[in-house]
């Protein structure tokens, strides 16, 4: 994690004036509880005239006191299960100007920003007493604080608030101390929280909407817990005493809108993460943006023509281009490493896997500097500004309030039957020509764009969407694996060359060259039964 980086991961729970803090001595691992320190904290947030960030979970302050006083930005990070919280903290020291926010925190809220300006939203009052929860060999495993705290909010004539709350915040201790301490407190009168943050209890309903529900993991991506909804082609009628109540099935639009609000929510959060370099933030952000892309392309017919074209090229734009080559650098970087580690000692002759870090580690930090740059560039914010005003206020066809299931059904069929036209010309050149792992990388285009058709579709129409998601996914991951081969082989040969020319022995790079060639011919195999299961999965499609 880069410096100046903390993961914070923590419970929040109210309580009473007079509530009394347990013993937290009987917490699993817990030996000692330190003795309660008292800090007085002030804080200053900042946000847009319209609450731009704190809408989104991500909160800008100034504070003072404390031991980390200074610059805070908190972003959202995704957690399993729903009772704690869970946040990045990038910190910023005070430094000359304390009014003026880090161009560096700044860079980091681009996204959600969009050009508006910060300035202070609340004032927030804390005196907070801290207690250490440690291990019997003093490993401190967490931290509770029990605050007091008034809230100010700027900007209109508003009462101070005050409130009490716990917070337990992990250190070295896992989730189930938090669950443990989250259940001693809630026994001795504590009570669930209803806001994520304390910014968001002084806003209270100038925020006007909730905060944004929590995400979880789904595949490839992170994606927005969807509503449950009706389903199918007919009116439900339910009859209760002296009324009937109509629900209309659900609309094919309405689908589409949530799908995808959720890759564009999952886009713009990880926008921060990838400028911070985090591990994964630049595959997670390019898969939102070829879910995007692939959405848009299969949701065509509900939307007003020529509404997406533009959208799409832009997409492919940020997606090939800029985080592209980042992420190839990155798979191949430790592709290659991983291969040299398996080999035995006697075939590892010269420093080859010194060579392959310093190659793909420069060439891994010029892509994400190029990337960064565009990122912060005016051709991606208006890709990021053309897709909120897309999402916000989507130009449907008169298609668009047809039953979702029909649409879908219709849209899935038309992905799947693309891969099988592809797949079934397989054959025509010669293997492991160009023409012919360039024939194969087509269809797992195709497959991936069927993949995500099927996924969009899975809550709608259930299990036979499931069913050919997962069966187009296991192409994608074979054919994945086959394009990552050809394109080690690429970067082999140069570095042979580089070696070469540097006076080392070229012979390990030419013999990984051929045994990947050879896992090639393995990964076609692998594609030959999954595509036979893709068959009969596709075969039970719903007509």
């Amino acid at each position: 994690m880069a410096a100046g980086t903390h993961h914070e991961i923590e419970i929040k729970l109210d309580a009473d004036p007079d509530f009394a803090l347990p013993d937290l001595s009987v917490l699993p691992g817990v030996a000692t509880v330190g003795a309660g320190e008292e800090q007085q904290l002030e804080a200053t947030y900042l946000d847009s005239a319209d609450f731009r960030l704190i809408r989104t979970g991500t909160t800008l302050r100034r504070r003072t006191g404390g031991t980390d006083a200074g610059w805070h930005l908190k972003l959202k990070q995704p957690i399993k299960g729903d009772e704690a919280d869970s946040r990045l903290e990038i910190h910023k020291p005070l430094g000359r100007s304390v009014r003026t926010v880090p161009a560096a925190l700044l860079g980091l809220v681009r996204v959600q920003l969009r050009g508006a300006e910060v300035a202070p939203v609340a004032l927030i009052s804390t005196t907070r007493t801290v207690r250490e929860l440690r291990a019997e060999d003093g490993t401190v495993l967490g931290e509770v604080a029990d605050d007091l705290v008034t809230a100010h909010a700027l900007g209109e004539e508003t009462e101070a608030t005050a409130w009490r709350e716990i917070e337990v915040e992990l250190v070295e201790g896992d989730l189930d101390l938090l669950k443990a301490a989250r259940e001693l407190l809630l026994e001795h009168g504590a009570r669930p929280s209803d806001v994520h943050s304390k910014i968001s209890r002084a806003l209270g309903e100038r925020l006007g909407t909730p905060e944004p529900a929590p995400v979880v993991e789904t595949g490839e991506g992170l994606l927005t817990t969807p509503p449950k909804k009706k389903k199918g082609k007919k009116a439900v009628r339910v009859r209760q005493p002296q009324e009937t109540v109509v629900i209309a099935p659900v609309a094919a639009g309405d689908v589409a809108h949530e799908y995808l609000s959720a890759q564009f929510a999952q886009l713009t959060a990880m926008d921060p993460r990838v400028r911070l370099n985090q591990e994964d933030a630049v595959h997670q952000m390019r898969v939102a943006t070829r879910r995007l892309r692939t959405a848009l392309a299969s949701f065509k017919p509900l939307f007003a023509e020529d509404s997406l074209t533009e959208l799409r090229n832009e997409l492919k734009w940020l997606g090939s281009d800029v985080l592209g080559p980042v992420r190839d650098a990155e798979v191949i970087r430790e592709a290659l490493l991983a291969d040299i580690a398996e080999l035995p000692t006697e075939l590892v002759l010269g420093p080859v896997a010194r060579r392959i870090r310093l190659e793909m580690n420069a060439e891994y930090k010029a892509a994400h500097k190029s990337a960064v740059t565009e990122l912060d560039g005016d051709r991606y914010l208006a890709l990021i500004n053309a897709l909120e005003a897309f999402v916000t206020d989507p130009p449907y066809s008169e298609r668009a309030s047809n039953p979702a299931e029909d649409e879908l059904r219709k849209m899935v069929r038309k992905a799947a039957r693309r891969v099988r036209e592809h797949a079934e010309g397989l054959g025509t050149e010669p293997v492991g020509s160009p023409e012919h792992d360039f024939h194969l990388h087509e269809i797992r285009i195709k497959a991936k764009r069927a993949r995500y058709a099927a996924e969009a579709a899975k809550p709608t129409i259930g299990k036979p969407a499931k069913n050919a998601a997962k069966a187009m996914e296991a192409i994608t991951e074979t054919l994945g694996n086959h394009q990552d081969g050809v394109v080690q082989r690429e970067w082999l040969r140069d570095l042979a060359v580089r070696a070469f020319g540097a006076g080392e022995n070229g012979f390990t790079f030419g013999l990984l060259h051929g045994r990947i060639a050879g896992e090639a011919e393995h990964d076609e195999k692998l594609f030959a039964g999954a595509w036979e299961e893709a068959r009969a999965a596709l075969a039970a499609w719903p007509a």
